[in-house]
């Protein structure tokens, strides 16, 4: 708009400049058609004389006309000027701005679907509404992750440079890029060193330092946990869904035979697997869980009746919520989209439905699904 009204100046400039009733030896045409303007009786001596006044003044009336003209090319130059200066600052405005985030990476998520960790990232993902692509990695071969050392899922890839693993640091890396956008992902990355260790039968594991905090200075963190204890509440109920959560998952989804059964046709169903790898996963792979559950019940110390852990489990998150309407208050907090993520796997199978009609979860559970489904759409 600026710009337009500079030229328009710079245009009526030009036109008063270049008029032949201003220029040097015109003043008579000039005098002459104002002259033949007046009324009847201008005519006679009074218009004579009122020629040859004007006629007098041909030298003002040329310095007028360049004056005007002068002072139009001036005005339009200076709005020129204030508008490539106004334009060139916005420009190095708009420069200087980080894109949003998803806009500016391009993620694409190494998965199985049916896996709890994967679905916590997925969770994160869709609420924040970030664009991603996803890879089913077959759970047999896993051919799609041999470029990696890192043999597990989720592994999400940054820009197809940059490997994140483990699902709670791939959602504390983006949450902190997404708060504090001077940081590039490079810089925060280096705050979750990896970590090698042992387990007590001596089994060696990757782990990650400082992977449920996000990294944000004091100004951010008042921003984002508006109540004194939010931030380590966060931290201990995403611990929570990691630690003890997820280990009730297998135990309850292969509890019986037919159970384990209609959860690994639900898995062959959503996964990547050949024709043989299905029949084979399917009916060996159901057997097999359900003997692997039991043990898995006796390693985490569960009552024989798998049921009562995990609805207990679900009830303590709920008390834990309170009145609030999530975990971190009006919007769902990162505790919240894991724990959500956790539960999401059961869905379609027994221990979900179980789960739903004998816990007090429901209500949360529904407000968790149309907040995050309205996010990704």
């Amino acid at each position: 708009m600026a710009a337009a009204c500079a030229r328009k100046i710079y245009k009526v400039g030009r036109i008063v400049y270049e008029t032949p009733y201003c220029r040097p030896g015109n003043a008579a045409i000039c005098a002459t058609r104002i002259s033949l303007r007046t009324p009847g009786r201008s005519y006679g001596t009074i218009g004579e004389r009122l020629r040859s006044k004007l006629l007098q003044c041909r030298p003002a009336l040329m310095r007028g006309g360049q004056v005007l003209g002068c002072a139009f090319f001036i005005g339009g130059g200076f709005g020129l000027y204030h508008t490539i200066n106004l334009t060139f600052q916005r420009h190095l405005a708009e420069e200087s701005k980080v894109p949003d985030l998803g806009t500016d990476l391009k993620l694409t998520l190494y998965q199985y679907k049916t896996c709890p960790f994967c679905s916590k990232v997925r969770v994160f993902l869709d609420y924040h509404g970030l664009p991603y692509e996803i890879v089913e990695v077959n759970p047999v071969m896993r051919q799609e992750i041999n470029w990696s050392t890192y043999r597990k899922v989720p592994i999400l890839m940054v820009n197809g440079k940059i490997q994140l693993n483990d699902s709670s640091v791939i959602v504390s890396v983006l949450m902190t890029y997404l708060i504090s956008k001077e940081k590039t992902i490079p810089q925060i990355v280096a705050c979750y060193p990896e970590m090698k260790a042992k387990t007590d039968i001596g089994k060696e594991v990757t782990e990650f330092g400082n992977k449920y905090w996000v990294m944000v200075d004091d100004a951010e963190s008042g921003k984002m946990y508006l109540e004194k204890d939010s931030r380590k509440e966060e931290i201990k109920w995403r611990k929570w869904a990691d630690d003890w959560l997820v280990h009730l998952i297998s135990p309850n989804v292969y509890r019986t035979p037919m159970e384990a059964l209609a959860s690994f046709d639900y898995i062959v169903s959503e996964g990547k697997f050949g024709t043989f790898e299905g029949f084979f996963a399917k009916y060996f792979g159901a057997a097999a869980m359900w003997i692997i559950s039991k043990r898995l019940r006796n390693r985490h110390n569960l009552h024989d009746d798998v049921r009562q852990d995990l609805y207990k489990a679900v009830n303590e998150w709920i008390a834990a919520i309170g009145k609030k309407k999530f975990m971190g208050g009006d919007n769902p907090n990162l505790a919240d989209l894991a724990v959500f993520g956790v539960l999401r796997v059961m869905e379609g199978l027994q221990a979900f439905n179980d789960m739903m009609e004998n816990t007090k979860v429901k209500k949360w559970y529904r407000c968790m699904e149309e907040t995050v489904h309205h996010n990704c759409n």
